[in-house]
């Protein structure tokens, strides 16, 4: 006799199920396949791959000239230009290099000029700064002064002729000539420049419907600290009339340029209008304005010191070639510079015809700063979605209330079981993120002590999926599986008692489906708390989070959910998987990808002070990084495995990836560098002149090897036989930007290549209280190098001033400091002054002891001088061309030239 749903009664009949739910005793049949589940991993693999492909990867055909017409855009057109840049070789400021790229340039420009619609006024200028001094309030720039000279910029202005009033109204578009020492550039950014001719020889034929004018500026002095930027803005008359600016910049070379900054809503929207080709992603001005990525562009002088409205656009391919010699047109991918092209031409033609968009422009220092935010990112590459920061806050806070809401009534429905059960689920979260990076990190630290070198992945970047991406899918697997496991035992103890008809393996497979439905619905709490955050602190890419958050929920609450409180829970469907991961993985999978990517080829310069990090920690950045984004996005699918047969399956395969992968690093199979994926290595000839003012006659010579990758130099060395270099972390260097850790060091030819006549001179000119402070008059003669960098000790000194030829350069007042010490870099042409003057105001905390103290220990510096010479002396090419072809020279704004004088005065003067 059947009896109620209610009654607590034994009998002997099977209890009544639920449809769906098989009252059998083997349950094995109900398990879903692991070639389901194989596929689905498959699937969702293979779908963000494919994503990124088309929003990254997939570019436009390049145009030639006659294709592209009088008024388009023609690739090939700008590749000649970047040829010929590229083919000079480095041509940093200062440099002969350089004054041949300037005068090529500026002879292009003037063709366009006379090429011009007969409408339109085209005005060239080539414009020589005067010596300036850019004092930067944040970013890389805290704690320095940069000074500059002598550095010339071609500018072409286009506008309307009959129209007067657009010489007012004008939109600049900048980009640099010059390069770091290391590098032709053919991506930083002589593709820019390219561009930028291609894009005037297209607006000089559109120009005559122009409603403002547009400037190009095609300046030198970026790669010394945004020099040229700066100088334009403080010096020219025409920076009077910029209103909008656009910065193009590379951070590696080719693909997509990528909108990556940007001020204004309005100015966001009217790119997303016209773009044809959108590429835009507010997470990238994340992380570059949080500090992360060590770079800065001329962006910042336009936005901090103009206080202009604009736009910063980046080509990030292949970041692991930046500032080396690998920056070469072969690694230019074909339709890069016509996407760009093209996205800007039409970006032009719209903003210079649109009276409204010079109207935003010149309210735009008026708006709010909330008014000016916006979020905005592309989907697929084909669309631009752009929205306001305002409107995105209302929204996640809605989505915020109605989750909290819904959690909430749901939790306080189920009781103290169900209380329980979020906790577990919660719990499961914090498991699955903590084995999801436990162990790949475990594989980051083992990786230097089993591969040659630290980094052994960068030139092969796809090798990570193996050493890292295996182990933290593993890692997260195995941390949910746990909270599972626990779920089930929660549930078991509490239908037990509320279902005492359920028995057995019956028992054990609703348990197990009840169980697999709180770890589906653990994400919705994982991305909920990332929304409420980022919301909280308002990150531009929250809206990643939002995705991840309600697509998911709508899939499971339309597919899932029941109005039923006493309905045993069926297995979740696969349909409700595909739907809930189908926007998220299209709106957000190539992001990751491209993220992970651009940490991989940015851990070749992590350590900014070489030697002074740990030969692991590139490894374990780049594994951590991994297992985030996997235990996040993964959370989902994985929830499907846990009572399915995919179990082995699934450790199998990923074992077997991160076997392979390990085999292949450790054993040099696939090689951790190649030609033009190379290691970043410098050599420098070092003429140490500090013992000089302590009475010593002769300077100290020898040739300094180095590298900002972490790990040691042994395998560079192999190659470097009866070249006499010693190798340890009592080899280092005090390049007063940065401190040399663990290097190698050798003094064969050491005194060869450079002569007396061009050690710079610190010199004590007077000492004296005045006004009941300490002043110190110090001449600086940097004799032939007009490139160095000196270091002001901030624990002695309050505050100085700089001179030259009589006139102050660097006032009183507003110094910042790093690490206790305030750093002055210079970089000019050849006509730059080598003599300046150096006013010190001492501290009333100052070191003052005697001549006798001073004898008996060693006294601190005071002031520190680096001068750099742009020559390849006899030994350093001796060592350029022994080193393996997988090394590379790298170069930025704070590395010493090839050949580097220092020297120092200590505090005792």
């Amino acid at each position: 006799m059947p009896r109620g749903r209610g009654s607590s009664v034994s009998v002997p009949e099977k209890p009544k199920t639920d449809e769906g739910v098989s009252s059998d005793t083997d349950d094995s049949r109900h398990r879903r396949s692991p070639y389901l589940l194989l596929g689905l991993l498959i699937l969702f693999l293979h779908g963000s791959w494919s994503v990124y492909r088309m929003q990254f990867a997939s570019l436009p055909l390049p145009l030639d000239a006659e294709q592209a017409g009088k008024r388009g855009f023609s690739e090939a057109s700008a590749l000649k230009h970047v040829k010929y840049l590229s083919g000079l070789g480095p041509h940093p400021v200062g440099s002969d290099s350089l004054d041949l790229a300037v005068q090529y340039v500026y002879a292009e420009a003037e063709k366009i000029k006379k090429a011009a619609h007969w409408d339109v006024d085209a005005q060239l200028e080539l414009f020589h700064t005067d010596i300036g001094a850019n004092r930067l309030a944040g970013g890389l720039f805290n704690g320095k002064t940069l000074l500059y000279s002598d550095l010339k910029h071609v500018m072409l202005r286009i506008v309307p002729k009959y129209l007067p009033e657009a010489e007012e109204n004008l939109i600049l578009v900048s980009s640099h000539i010059d390069t770091v020492s290391t590098t032709g550039g053919a991506g930083d950014c002589s593709s820019c420049v390219g561009v930028m001719l291609e894009l005037a020889r297209g607006a000089s034929q559109w120009a005559h419907g122009f409603k403002s004018g547009v400037l190009f500026l095609f300046n030198t002095g970026e790669e010394e600290g945004l020099d040229g930027a700066h100088s334009f803005i403080t010096q020219h008359p025409w920076r009077n009339s910029v209103r909008f600016a656009v910065d193009l910049e590379a951070m590696g070379i080719s693909g997509k340029s990528t909108l990556f900054q940007g001020t204004h809503h309005w100015a966001l929207e009217s790119f997303a209008a016209v773009a044809k080709y959108p590429s835009a992603q507010i997470a990238t001005q994340d992380v570059f304005r949080s500090g992360a990525i060590k770079s800065a562009t001329d962006f910042q002088i336009y936005q901090e010191v103009a206080g202009l409205p604009g736009l910063d656009f980046a080509y990030t391919d292949t970041t692991s070639v930046y500032h080396t010699k690998n920056d070469k047109m072969e690694l230019l991918k074909p339709g890069s510079l016509q996407h760009l092209g093209e996205n800007m031409l039409a970006f032009l033609l719209h903003a210079a015809s649109s009276p409204k968009f010079m109207k935003d422009a010149h309210q735009a220092k008026q708006e709010s700063t909330e008014e000016k935010k916006a979020i905005f990112f592309d989907v697929l590459g084909m669309y631009m979605v752009v929205y306001s920061q305002r409107l995105a806050t209302m929204f996640h806070n809605s989505i915020i209330f109605q989750s909290l809401l819904i959690w909430g009534t749901s939790l306080l429905m189920g009781g103290r079981p169900g209380l329980v059960s979020f906790g577990i689920s919660c719990l499961s979260i914090i498991l699955t993120l903590i084995f999801s990076i436990f162990l790949p990190a475990v594989v980051a630290f083992a990786l230097p002590h089993i591969c040659p070198f630290p980094v052994s992945f960068v030139a092969n970047p796809w090798l990570v999926i193996g050493l890292f991406g295996s182990p933290a899918l593993l890692g997260a697997f195995i941390g949910q599986h746990i909270g599972f496991i626990l779920l089930k035992k929660h549930i078991k103890q509490v239908y037990s008692r509320t279902k005492p008809g359920l028995t057995g393996n019956m028992m054990d497979y609703i348990v197990g489906l009840e169980a697999e439905r709180w770890i589906f619905k653990s994400g919705f709490v994982q991305w909920l708390i990332v929304l409420i955050l980022g919301t909280y602190l308002k990150v531009g890419a929250s809206y990643v989070a939002l995705i991840w958050l309600v697509s998911p929920a709508f899939a499971y609450g339309l597919m899932e959910a029941t109005l039923s409180p006493v309905r045993s829970p069926k297995q979740l469907k696969v349909v409700t998987l595909v739907l809930a991961l189908a926007v998220p993985v299209v709106s957000s999978a190539g992001l990751f990808i491209r993220m992970v990517d651009v940490m991989v080829g940015s851990i070749v310069r992590v350590d900014r002070n070489p030697g002074g990090l740990p030969d692991w920690l590139g490894n374990v950045v780049v594994a951590v990084g991994i297992a985030i984004v996997i235990s996040f996005t993964f959370v989902y699918l994985l929830s499907y495995v846990h009572i399915s047969g995919a179990k082995r399956t699934l450790l199998s395969v990923l074992c077997a990836l991160f076997g392979l992968a390990l085999l292949l690093v450790s054993s040099g199979i696939v090689p951790a560098f190649t030609e033009d994926i190379a290691h970043p290595v410098n050599v420098v000839h070092v003429v140490d002149t500090t013992r000089m003012n302590d009475g010593n006659t002769e300077p100290l010579s020898y040739i300094s090897l180095f590298s900002n990758t972490p790990g040691k130099l042994t395998e560079e060395l192999l190659d470097l036989r009866g070249e006499e270099f010693s190798c340890g972390r009592n080899m280092t260097v005090d390049f007063v930007t940065f401190t040399v850790k663990y290097g190698c060091r050798s003094y064969k030819g050491g005194n060869t290549g450079w002569s007396k006549s061009e050690v710079p001179v610190l010199h004590v000119e007077s000492d004296s209280i005045t006004d009941d402070a300490r002043r110190t008059v110090v001449s600086v003669d940097t004799k032939s190098s007009t490139r160095w960098t000196l270091a002001i000790n901030r624990q002695e000194i309050d505050d100085f001033t700089v001179d030259v030829d009589s006139e102050q350069l660097v006032q009183l007042g507003g110094k910042s400091e790093v690490d206790g010490w305030h750093t002055i870099q210079f970089a000019g042409g050849k006509s730059s002054p080598t003599k300046f003057r150096l006013t010190l105001v001492w501290s009333s905390n100052g070191t003052h002891a005697s001549a006798e103290e001073a004898k008996v220990q060693d006294s601190p510096l005071l002031v520190k001088l680096r001068t750099d010479v742009n020559r390849v002396t006899p030994m350093v090419e001796t060592v350029l061309e022994k080193l393996p072809r997988w090394c590379t020279p790298f170069g930025k704004s704070t590395s010493p030239y090839t050949l580097a004088f220092l020297t120092a005065l200590t505090v005792n003067i």
